[in-house]
């Protein structure tokens, strides 16, 4: 089971948190984007876009967070964080 813990943060409080599940067998890099549309799915957000920063940080400690600058709109929180819990 592969679980991705979305959370969104302003002013360093947490207003929202959520956990996608995927439970299939696909590839790692499939299980995270699909996790993450469903984590944006039910904040109702745009998919962000993946930054170098975002990717490498992601590959480093298994979570990230996208800021302003991955989004296409505008967004009334300072971030969202990805972190897997489960693989």
């Amino acid at each position: 089971m592969f679980r991705l813990w979305g959370k969104v943060w302003k002013d360093n409080h947490l207003l929202r948190d959520t956990v996608a599940e995927e439970d299939c067998d696909d590839t790692r890099t499939h299980k995270i984007f699909r996790a993450l549309d469903q984590i944006c799915h039910e904040f109702d957000l745009g998919r962000p876009i993946w930054l170098d920063q975002n990717i490498s940080e992601f590959k480093r400690t298994n979570r990230t967070r996208f800021y302003q600058d991955s989004f296409i709109e505008e967004i009334e929180f300072d971030c969202l964080e990805i972190r897997i819990l489960e693989e």
